[in-house]
């Protein structure tokens, strides 16, 4: 049964209430911080991963946060950040930053909605899914970047082909 089947589509939808029902749906472990947003945490094969939905009003976009641990050390920053460039420019549905304060690396994406448009339960759930799937890609890469010592070119290239199928 399509995810979509459980609503009426209407102006009355609030998008974090289609997530809230995605993370029922999937199981996940969230919490509805406000009206407009909510926070989740997802299970990776590599990791967990906490992401963040909100919706923004004024500019009418979904925005998606996705985030792991990571506090690389500080001699590998300048080839961390020169992963995330090459990372960045193999992706087209969002895009990976480092907020060193916190220790996270971040997975960002905002989907626009202007003019009324509603998201389908779908689009969310790619949203989702594909914010995990960024992160598990590329997750080893940055690993061997930061602990490995390895050159960001080298390293992508474990990121470059994804699986298809089992083994």
């Amino acid at each position: 049964m399509p995810l979509s089947a459980d609503y009426t589509l209407s102006d009355d939808i609030h998008p974090i209430d289609i997530v809230e029902t995605l993370a029922h749906h999937h199981a996940w472990e969230f919490d509805r911080v406000g009206d407009d947003q909510i926070a989740m945490a997802v299970e990776g094969q590599w990791r967990g991963y906490a992401l963040t939905l909100a919706w923004s009003s004024p500019d009418q976009t979904l925005r998606l946060i996705c985030t792991f641990e990571m506090e690389p050390p500080e001699a590998r920053m300048a080839e961390l950040y020169e992963a995330l460039n090459l990372t960045n420019d193999m992706v087209w549905s969002g895009g990976f930053t480092y907020w060193a304060a916190q220790g996270l690396m971040v997975w960002r994406y905002g989907l626009l909605l202007s003019g009324g448009q509603i998201a389908a339960p779908e689009q969310i759930d790619q949203m989702i899914q594909t914010a995990v799937a960024a992160c598990e890609r590329f997750y080893p890469a940055f690993q061997l970047v930061a602990w490995a010592d390895r050159a960001p070119e080298d390293a992508l290239k474990l990121a470059i082909a994804q699986a298809y199928g089992r083994a």
